[in-house]
């Protein structure tokens, strides 16, 4: 159990994700019985016997339809398909993780998959689109962590033979694949038989496959092919910009002309299923002739006399996909084929309920309650917006570029990978047909790329793992080492690594009283390879030494229960740079003394403030107004490391961070009803040495991180609540909150 305990703090963000998708899984089960039976969805049951090469869609999917449907019928596809649906959620977050992208950035890759309302629906319907993701993440997790060999390249060009199978636009991913197998290690330029051998092999899986499909298509009907749809979307796309004036058509090709003028238009969808689906039409045809072929001939005379009209158009249907909310055009696919619809969709349909009956043992139908929840969650935010997609390539590609730490992370080529595969997908979708269900794809590919980007350009992330309990073994360690001592009233503590250039300037400066009471200083040493401590010592401080680096919020959390069980009534904390000025301690300490507050902090935006960082001073504001907002009382100032507290409260307060430590101090404290006030102080520039703190978007990305999690764990939660009890001030009064 403590081990389970343990993952479940580690990877919470992605706990949290798994537990909503479960529960929209669930409520997709219940509302839509048996399954969601759409159009495709009755073809792909009608030919799990007769697997027919020459229907709408690739025979891939029947393979994996027909023994589930066998096994438990349809419900208990969509049983397995939801639970799949969960599993890829996991694995983007675990190969994100395997690249050493942040947990929580790794949690923001797999949340489309999990928590995306569109994902979910299709994941309901008996269509092929849950197969086909297994695939596209199957060629991730072999391709990205390591220079792929030629064996594994063959097994990638296999895969997306396999993945043609199920969707006949998955063939498009080999030039996505090839494009990595060449770039990734920078093997062209040192090993180039390396990248010929891996890169012949992916083309020869394929090909494999390809063969072996379009051999079996031609040995059932006689023809040369892989699918009976090629020809009529191909028309679909053609016949929407066809300028037939200017086109020379013959007698039969002039049939296929559509009868609206340019500028009224029907959509793709239109052309290609309801007009050519009709057996009537376009009427006679020459003899000799027949629909597909004339067809054909149709759609290739518009790609040669109008190639800039048929691209613009597939370029245009290609942005669609990066909207920032989902919409749909006039001529586009109905979008409501893709929505969560509170009767039973497609009933006009006689074969949908014949279906359903046939293969899911009931009549279709629609329990209301969960349906209302799912289409409230899906039409009013519970997807994950196209131009948020957008954002996700355009980071991976400036990995791709080098910006940032790029080029030094290794992580370039496996930013290109998904990036590329789901541009090039997308974009072969869109040069066919626009709907929303082909842009779901996007849903794999960009987040973890944008993931990856991220990770590429900002660096390593400096994060440690979450605490223990006080006191964990490095504590008892530093505190064994320690003994037993007897402190003053007030107490300051200093968390130090390495700072023995600093730590003597401000040990000097220290007041040996404040408002009359003596004062102690306390210095943690957090593991240093310096003589930080011997400097400290020789200034007249009790020193502290944990025996390996680990944080300041670690050795400021030892200062803290050291100054307590010595019988410290106040704790300060102050930094071994020189950062602040140690004669306001009388200043910060005043508000406790008088019993007005139980916590203080010191605020460079009501003080004065000589910042050495424009990113910086940008990120004080932005936290404060987030911990303004998570804790509904105005703060301006959330990382002020002069502070002054009552030794209970420093004690009270779950600490969990190493590093990032004093939002959660601040948030702990106010959940757990201790008032809090900040005044006006002054923060300079470091005194000595350079910051501990890395780069400036990691540390910001982790301290926001840290923010929000303590306000998940202290007000969602409500742990802080239940030790709000136990907390009293000295003078056995509970602590109140000051708004």
């Amino acid at each position: 159990m403590g081990v389970l305990q343990a993952a479940v703090r580690r990877h919470w963000l992605l706990v949290v994700f798994l537990a909503i998708g479960v529960v929209l899984r669930v409520l997709a089960t219940i509302a839509y019985r048996p399954a969601i039976v759409y159009t495709d969805s009755v073809q792909y049951l009608t030919n799990m016997g007769k697997l027919s090469p020459d229907q709408l869609n690739p025979i891939g999917y029947d393979f994996v339809l027909g023994p589930l449907v066998w096994i438990g019928g349809l419900t208990f596809v969509v049983i397995v398909q939801h639970l799949v649906g969960l599993l890829l959620g996991v694995a983007i977050y675990a190969l994100a993780r395997r690249l050493t992208v942040y947990r929580w950035l790794a949690a923001v890759a797999a949340a489309p998959l999990l928590l995306d309302a569109y994902q979910v629906q299709i994941e309901q319907n008996i269509m092929a689109e849950t197969t086909f993701d297994v695939i596209l993440v199957a060629v991730l997790w072999l391709l990205l962590g390591r220079v792929p060999g030629w064996k594994r390249a063959a097994v990638v060009g296999v895969l997306i033979g396999a993945a043609f199978s199920v969707r006949a636009i998955g063939m498009v991913l080999l030039i996505a694949v090839v494009l990595y197998l060449i770039v990734v290690g920078n093997g062209w330029r040192k090993r180039r038989m390396d990248v010929v051998r891996r890169t012949a092999a992916a083309i020869a899986g394929f090909g494999v496959v390809f063969a072996a499909y379009v051999g079996y298509y031609h040995g059932e009907t006689g023809r040369w092919g892989f699918t009976g749809a090629e020809n009529q979307i191909l028309y679909g796309r053609t016949a929407t910009v066809a300028n037939c004036a200017k086109l020379p058509l013959n007698e039969g090709t002039r049939l296929f002309c559509p009868k609206e003028p340019l500028g009224e238009r029907l959509g793709v969808d239109k052309y290609a299923h309801n007009h050519y689906g009709d057996p009537n039409w376009p009427g006679p045809l020459p003899p000799g002739t027949t629909k597909r072929q004339l067809a054909t001939e149709f759609a290739h005379l518009v790609i040669r006399h109008q190639p800039l009209d048929v691209t613009w158009a597939a370029l245009k249907d290609f942005g669609k996909g990066f909207a920032p909310t989902r919409t749909s055009s006039p001529n586009d696919v109905p979008l409501s084929r893709w929505q969560f619809q509170l009767i039973y969709p497609n009933l006009s349909d006689p074969n949908t309920a014949k279906a359903a009956v046939k293969w899911g043992g009931s009549e279709p139908h629609v329990t209301h309650v969960p349906a209302v929840i799912l289409r409230a969650y899906q039409l009013h935010g519970g997807y994950t917006s196209g131009t948020l997609l957008g954002l996700y390539a355009l980071i991976a590609l400036a990995a791709v570029a080098g910006l940032g730490r790029a080029k030094t992370s290794g992580l370039r080529s496996a930013a290109l990978l998904p990036v590329a595969a789901g541009v090039i997908l997308l974009l072969g979708s869109a040069a066919f047909e626009f709907s929303w269900r082909y842009q779901l794809p996007g849903l794999v590919f960009f987040p973890l790329a944008g993931a990856i980007g991220l990770r590429a350009v900002l660096g390593m992330d400096q994060a440690r793992p979450a605490m223990a309990d006080y006191p964990d073994t490095v504590d008892s360690l530093a505190v064994e080492d320690f003994g037993t001592r007897e402190f003053a009233p007030v107490v300051v503590v200093i968390a130090a690594y390495n700072e023995a250039g600093g730590i003597g300037q401000v040990l000097m400066n220290m007041p040996r009283t404040c408002a009359g009471l003596p004062v102690d200083v306390l210095v943690v040493v957090d593991g240093s390879t310096d003589d930080t401590a011997e400097i400290a010592r020789e200034h007249g401080a009790f020193v502290c030494v944990a025996p390996r680096n680990r944080g300041q919020g670690a050795a400021l959390r030892l200062g803290y229960n050291l100054a307590a069980e010595g019988g410290a009534e106040y704790v300060v904390t102050t930094d071994a740079d020189g950062q602040y000025d140690n004669s306001e301690l009388e200043v910060l300490l005043e508000p406790i003394l008088t019993d007005r507050a139980d916590f203080v902090t010191g605020s460079r935006r009501l003080g004065a403030e000589d910042a050495d960082s424009r990113l910086r001073w940008v990120g004080v504001r932005v936290f404060a107004v987030l911990a303004s907002i998570l804790t509904r009382r105005k703060l301006t100032d959330t990382s002020f490391g002069f502070r002054a507290m009552r030794s209970e409260l420093a004690t009270a307060v779950t600490l969990r961070e190493p590093q990032y430590q004093s939002s959660e101090l601040l948030l702990g404290a106010l959940a757990i009803g201790a008032r809090v006030v900040e005044l006006p102080m002054t923060m300079r520039r470091r005194g000595d040495g350079a910051s501990k703190k890395g780069p400036g978007l990691v540390y910001g990305a982790n301290y926001g991180r840290v923010m929000t999690t303590t306000w998940l764990r202290e007000y969602v939660l409500r742990r802080g609540r239940r030790r709000a009890q136990a907390w009293r001030t000295p003078a056995g009064r509970t602590a109140r909150t000051s708004r």
